[in-house]
């Protein structure tokens, strides 16, 4: 280099940190030494001095000032770009940390040329005052940012051994470059460094470097060793790594329930690359705009791409390539739908099961480290949440136990917790009952009540039990139960289902099958998808109300109708089949359930409409205990009218709202025969014609009552 002395071990940029900041600077500086030779040359044709360009641009002076200080020994704007770049490369041999534009080089095979030639464009991003640089050397055009013209000709000057349009236009392709007027001329393309990017160049790493996706360092995840998964996985997961570093596997796909430690696998595995974590909705990156800065982003940052699907049935995620980035992608899916595209050819799947007592028991622990075995083993065995919702499930939890100042949680906060990821997730497919009560607010003939405490061991000991006979079991057993309660309206089947769930300690969900179903094809199998996935993934009880709706027997196809009305319930059998959670299904027509839904019912609970005895003991559920309807009375009605408990529930509140219009606060016998005769009513049915009361007739209306309940 004529005329420059760079012989001194000391670096002129000995000052500069070693950050993807510094970095950027040194390449802005080189940038700036580059237009500054481009008005020398043009002074020079124009046989004008340089100072002119300077006083023309006063902005540029300190720049070129604290180069020449730099650098004393050169002289001419040239040989001050040849020192800078020479000092450049020296700074980056001595670099050990992350460089992302270095990253761009060898990632993205991307030449020092390219690299110019995105921080020239990005010059006004630090500098507004470049933009009146552009504008001016640019005329006729007015443009404040630089065209592709004019980077050709800042990349190409003096150098006619290679095409500065392969170096520029690959910027485009993979995001890193925008054209504002793609419309125009492809050398008058104006272009700009979209602000991620140009934050990403800078070395700055935000929780949202993009709108709605998320950024998760390295430190984020334990190691994989220490993750909460059986053995032999975190030994597939180890040696995963060595395959993705030598790139021989592309992808890797986890499927499972939707609450199950996705995030920490796929974490992990990118930790032991020493990357981080960048996390976005698959409906997200269909974006198109979005989707081209996810390559740039990821190379830049040094993370992996990682996208979640929750996928229904018949539903498929097209996975192609992504511009700008040569890495591994992280994809996970729910159970159902599929997964296509360039992203798969080399992919690994990792099926997850869902978690052991023991695995919760683990993710428990590693959430709230003051609690002891004894605290937790109970939550971990009765509520079986997958281990990413563990992990949110404990905190909330924690802060439950806080305010009624405890220090350690309790089973009442875990399931708020649950409510409260429940509300997230399940609110808007079905509505939460409350649970409440117990076996005793219950009056069902004894055979039913039988049936319904089966019911109950059966889910409390589901887990176990699929553990004791699924290696023997022919086409094994999963945990899941699927009941149902048939009978007459009015029976308590609904209040049957929220007893079941206080006495299991979990949360109910109400879902009206009919407004879930839709017109339009295949969105009835979608909802449904949602639906089971969300509430087996958040252990919850699902009420399926009115479940004849979608389980009726399947018709001979004569119309397009009953064509994919077969079909809907064709998936349900097959969902219902493999479902993991409690289910309960209820109908008013037993008959009118198709029989292959029978054969996969673990239980069915029949209710029928009371007996005499069991029509009194209602009568005293339901009235206020401060009542004056006399025994004898209360026996005469239990014995003459025929109702269900359903009916004697909405007597007794209307007989309450005839007793207070009489200024009284005591039901009465006269309260309640309206009342009844009300009910009566509404049915459609005859009310019973009253008997003349005398002796005789009331002695053996009694004594037929006693014998009938004795």
């Amino acid at each position: 280099m004529e005329g420059c002395d760079l012989s001194s071990e000391q670096s002129s940029f000995a000052d500069i940190p070693f950050t993807a900041r510094g970095h950027l600077g040194l390449l802005f500086y080189e940038a700036v030494c580059l237009l500054t030779c481009h008005l020398g040359r043009r002074s020079q044709a124009a046989v004008r001095p340089l100072k002119q360009a300077f006083e023309s641009f006063p902005h540029l002076l300190p720049y070129w000032s604290e180069l020449r200080q730099r650098f004393p020994a050169a002289k001419e704007p040239d040989q001050l770009l040849d020192a800078t770049r020479a000092e450049r490369r020296r700074w980056e041999q001595s670099c050990q940390v992350w460089l992302p534009i270095i990253a761009l080089q060898k990632r993205a095979s991307f030449t020092a040329e390219s690299s110019a030639s995105l921080v020239l464009a990005g010059l006004i991003e630090e500098d507004s005052g470049f933009g009146e640089l552009f504008a001016a050397i640019q005329q006729p055009l007015a443009q404040r940012r630089p065209t592709l013209g004019l980077l050709r000709q800042l990349v190409q000057e003096g150098n006619t051994n290679f095409d500065a349009w392969n170096m520029i236009l690959p910027l485009i392709d993979s995001g890193l470059l925008i054209a504002t007027n793609p419309d125009a001329p492809r050398a008058e393309w104006a272009v700009r460094v979209p602000p991620p990017v140009w934050s990403a160049l800078r070395g700055e790493c935000a929780h949202e470097p993009l709108p709605g996706i998320r950024y998760h360092p390295p430190e984020d995840f334990s190691p994989i060793q220490e993750l909460a998964l059986y053995a032999k996985l975190r030994s597939q997961l180890a040696e995963l790594v060595s395959l993705v570093e030598f790139t021989r596997v592309r992808t890797i796909a986890v499927r499972g329930l939707s609450g199950c430690p996705w995030l920490e696998i796929l974490g992990s595995v990118a930790a032991a690359t020493h990357r981080g974590l960048l996390v976005m909705d698959g409906q997200l990156a269909r974006d198109e705009n979005l989707r081209r800065l996810i390559g740039p982003v990821a190379t830049l940052i040094n993370a992996v791409p990682a996208f979640s699907f929750e996928l229904g049935t018949g539903e498929v995620a097209d996975l192609p390539s992504i511009a700008g980035y040569d890495g591994a992608v992280g994809i996970f899916a729910t159970r159902e739908g599929g997964l296509s595209g360039s992203l798969m050819e080399r992919a690994v799947t990792i099926d997850l099961e869902p978690e052991t007592p023991a695995q919760r028991l683990r993710y428990w622990q590693q959430e709230l480290t003051s609690h002891s075995l004894e605290h937790l083993s109970p939550i971990a065995n009765s509520f079986t949440l997958s281990g990413g919702h563990i992990r949110k499930a404990a905190k909330i939890a924690a802060t439950h136990a806080a305010l009624d100042g405890r220090s350690h949680i309790l089973p009442a906060d875990v399931r708020q917790a649950t409510r409260a990821l429940g509300s997230q997730r399940l609110d808007f497919l079905a509505s939460r009952l409350e649970a409440a009560g117990n076996w005793c607010d219950l009056v069902v003939p004894a055979s039913t009540e039988l049936a319904l405490r089966d019911l109950e061991s059966r889910c409390r000991h589901r887990e176990r039990l699929a553990d004791l006979l699924d290696h023997d079991m022919p086409g094994g057993l999963n945990r899941g139960i699927r009941s149902l309660f048939e009978g007459p309206s009015g029976t308590g089947k609904t209040l049957a289902a929220r007893i079941l769930a206080a006495e299991l300690g979990l949360d109910i969900y109400r879902v009206d099958l009919s407004a879930v179903m839709n017109k339009y094809i295949g969105e009835t199998e979608k909802n449904l998808s949602r639906l089971l996935t969300r509430a087996e993934d958040l252990d919850v009880i699902l009420l399926l109300d009115e479940g004849d709706s979608l389980m009726a027997r399947r018709t001979d196809v004569k119309t397009a109708h009953d064509r994919y009305a077969n079909l809907e319930t064709n998936y349900l059998l097959q969902r219902l089949e493999t479902y993991m959670g409690i289910a309960i299904i209820t109908t008013n027509i037993g008959s009118a359930i198709d029989s292959a839904f029978r054969r996969r019912i673990d239980s069915i609970v029949r209710f029928q409409l009371p007996d005499p005895e069991e029509r009194w003991r209602l009568w005293q559920l339901h009235l206020p205990a401060q009542h004056s309807v006399q025994p004898d009375e209360l026996e005469v009605i239990a014995l003459r009218y025929e109702m269900s408990g359903g009916q004697i529930r909405n007597a007794s509140v209307q007989a309450a709202l005839l007793a207070l219009e009489d200024d009284q606060t005591r039901i009465a016998a006269h309260h309640l025969r309206p009342a009844i005769h009300a009910e009566y009513r509404k049915a459609g049915a005859a009310v019973p014609i009253e008997e003349i009361s005398n002796g005789d007739t009331q002695e053996r209306r009694l004594s037929g009552f006693l014998s009938a309940i004795s």
